[in-house]
């Protein structure tokens, strides 16, 4: 038994149905292959904000038992595959006020695999993200970040090209005929993008990203107030009462 965890980050509003169809490609792809899966959104994203990151999840397991054991889980604290549509959240993703910056492979299991659309070099991304514990795999899909709106969509492949890279780094769960057979039957799918699905896999660019590459910075992060520590209610402190500064700088 096993099971397979994806992530899908992407930018709010402007990557909602490219994450979207991704999730759901994987799904579709799974029954194709005899397996079965879920996709859902993070339940902290909505309603989600223009560009503010976000992230999607697919599971695919064996087994009915063991997805439900998967899903019984708040959002996954770990993945096999991180998902990013656009490579400027290498630098990290702040998603949330209280949230921090999120190292954009925190997730990854050792191992793992980083998916990313991008036009950069590998050591171009490198700069960005960063250092791991743990060693894990780069994988790379040429293309610009595909953005487009809420009630209209890009049609430019991406979603295929992911879900056909996705058949070469998980071949034991998703199969290339059996993602070749989900493209083709759901309705925006086509035999163009069959045949993207298939050159994707076989242009993928892979990459070992060792412990010592990356960047070295520190993310920012804050600790969050213990419960004895908050205010009661919720209050805005005023500004103290002061006097002005001399030359028209401001009050003390």
């Amino acid at each position: 038994m096993s099971a397979l965890i994806c992530e899908v980050v992407y930018r709010g509003i402007f990557q909602k149905n490219l994450a979207a169809r991704i999730t759901r490609g994987i799904v579709l792809s799974s029954r194709k292959a005899g397996r079965w899966g879920i996709a859902f959104g993070r339940y902290g994203d909505s309603p989600q904000r223009n560009g503010i990151p976000a992230k999607d999840f697919a599971i695919v397991a064996d087994t009915k038992e063991e997805l439900e054991q998967n899903m019984a889980r708040y959002e996954p604290k770990h993945v096999d595959v991180t998902i990013c549509v656009d490579d400027t959240l290498a630098k990290g993703v702040e998603s949330w006020a209280w949230y921090g910056l999120q190292p954009l492979n925190r997730l990854i299991v050792p191992g793992g695999t980083l998916l990313v659309t991008s036009i950069q070099p590998v050591e171009g991304i490198l700069r960005d993200i960063h250092k791991k514990e743990s060693p894990y795999t780069m994988a790379l899909i040429r293309a610009k970040a595909s953005f487009s709106g809420l009630w209209v969509y890009k049609e430019d492949h991406t979603e295929v090209r992911i879900l056909g890279a996705l058949a070469k780094i998980a071949p034991a769960f998703l199969t290339l005929d059996a993602v070749c057979q989900a493209i083709k039957e759901s309705e925006w799918g086509s035999d163009l993008k069959v045949a993207s699905a298939r050159k994707a896999y076989e242009r993928l660019e892979t990459r070992e990203i060792k412990i010592t590459e990356g960047n070295p910075e520190v993310p920012y992060s804050f600790e969050m107030p213990k419960w004895w520590e908050m205010r009661e209610g919720i209050s805005i402190p005023a500004i103290p009462i002061g006097k002005p500064k001399e030359g028209g700088q401001g009050y003390v």
